[in-house]
């Protein structure tokens, strides 16, 4: 009878350890996984698919750093890091936003500029490492409507247009802060005192602008975190930080920025450990397609923000080829404008837009949708997929007229110049190879694309 009485006692306590046991194998499970948010492939894929599907977006890098316009005491390389690449005393850039009255700010010319050039979804920056709010914070007063002369909400203008003219609007926001007297560490020229900051204190703040992005602007489609190299920020922080975004907008999109991991500017991401859900190279196309998603942002020249001595502009052509090699690698291209502190986009920047808008209208079917190259080395372009087409984007017009395309075996239907669908071209093989026969000369002075329709 005791015997069996002392199992009475033991086996509920061995239950209650295995339960425990049990639950802390599962936490530690989820420290190991990328964010604690479960989703089937299926529904991954469903919420990915606008940006799968777009291909390429406006950046948008404005605030009060556009006023100096890149100048401070006579050098001028400055732009959007100007407080830090300056050292400028907080209280001293505090005075730009009596001088931020962007009155020629245009949401709806803005939106239609972006739209025209073939771009799906705008992002910019609701703050920046400066501290400086384009929205209407009820948690500071350091932003473009209780501290400057201008008085509106930026970001409900765009957002109201975007959404207007079909375009999907996503922010930029900075974990990094600048001005925030919670955030750590301190610049290490600052002569403000770091006693008394708690940073945990200014996670609260950041956390509470992110809800005010994420409910009050309608439906976003990214929220693009940066500034998360410092110290400061962890792993731990990141995931939380993700699961509150989703938590109040289920199907946004949140780049790897959010946490830490990521290998300088080639912005790299692992599906199975890293937090977010895209790659983010910066300035820089891998050499390669990169088997999960991933997105270049560039800029046109060489800064973010405006700077008006920086005349380094990248070309028409340029700028359309980078599109189709990131594309046809199977990325997204999110290329940067940085307005005038009148609120402008700079003419360089719209006569670029405006050449790759035109480009689009007539190539878009061969960016939109597609997927990455079937065939490894183009010595004269690139290729992109989509269902039973394949396109051929043709850099360099053979000399001979005769385009070589290495590994092509497929039955082709139809093939054709996607500017003249009423032609077809003739098409050979032999040996493992097929070879296209082309007009004399080039049909598109930047990239010329010739679309395969293969047999079903």
């Amino acid at each position: 009878m005791k015997k069996h009485s002392s199992l009475k006692t033991i086996l509920p306590l061995l239950f209650l350890m295995i339960l425990v046991l049990g639950l802390m194998m599962c936490a530690n499970q989820n420290e190991e996984s990328s964010q604690s948010i479960i989703e089937t492939q299926d529904q991954h894929d469903k919420r990915m698919s606008w940006w799968r599907e777009a291909r390429f977006g406006m950046f948008i890098h404005w605030g009060l750093y556009a006023i100096p316009a890149g100048e401070w005491n006579g050098e001028t390389d400055h732009a959007e890091w100007i407080l830090t690449t300056a050292q400028i005393p907080v209280k001293e850039y505090e005075k730009f936003t009596e001088k931020f009255n962007p009155t020629q700010f245009n949401a709806e010319e803005w939106v239609q500029t972006a739209k025209n050039a073939g771009m799906k979804y705008m992002v910019i920056t609701s703050k920046h490492h400066d501290g400086f709010c384009l929205f209407d914070s009820e948690l500071t007063e350091y932003d473009v409507v209780d501290a400057t002369p201008f008085g509106r909400d930026i970001l409900k203008e765009l957002s109201n247009e975007c959404h207007q003219q079909g375009i999907k609007m996503c922010f930029y926001h900075s974990i990094m802060d600048w001005h925030h007297p919670d955030y750590l560490p301190r610049r290490k020229w600052e002569s403000r005192p770091a006693e008394g900051a708690d940073f945990d204190r200014y996670v609260q703040y950041m956390k509470g602008q992110v809800k005010e992005l994420v409910s009050n602007y309608g439906e976003i489609g990214v929220l693009w975190f940066d500034g998360e190299w410092e110290n400061t920020w962890n792993r731990d922080r990141g995931t939380d930080l993700y699961d509150y975004v989703r938590s109040l907008q289920p199907s946004i999109i949140i780049n790897n920025r959010v946490g830490k991991g990521r290998e300088g500017m080639a912005g790299t991401y692992d599906p199975e450990t890293s937090v977010g859900d895209f790659g983010t190279p910066e300035q820089e196309i891998p050499d390669t397609g990169l088997g999960y998603n991933w997105e270049t942002c560039m800029t046109m020249n060489d800064h973010w923000g405006y700077n008006k001595h920086d005349d380094n502009w990248k070309s028409e052509k340029e700028l359309i080829q980078k599109l189709v090699d990131i594309v046809s690698k199977g990325g997204n291209f999110l290329l940067n404008v940085g307005p005038t502190a009148e609120g402008l986009f700079p003419e360089p920047c719209v006569k670029r837009l405006r050449a790759m808008g035109k480009w689009m209208d007539v190539n878009e079917e061969s960016i939109y949708g597609t997927t990455a190259s079937l065939f490894s080395d183009l010595k004269w372009g690139r290729s992109t997929t989509k269902a039973e087409k394949i396109f051929l984007h043709v850099f360099e017009w053979p000399k001979n007229r005769i385009l070589g395309v290495p590994g092509f075996t497929y039955e082709v239907e139809s093939i054709y110049l996607l500017e003249d669908p009423e032609t077809q071209l003739n098409i050979n093989y032999s040996e493992n190879r097929a070879e296209i026969e082309l007009p004399e000369q080039a049909t598109d002075p930047y990239v010329s694309v010739i679309a395969l329709e293969l047999k079903k």
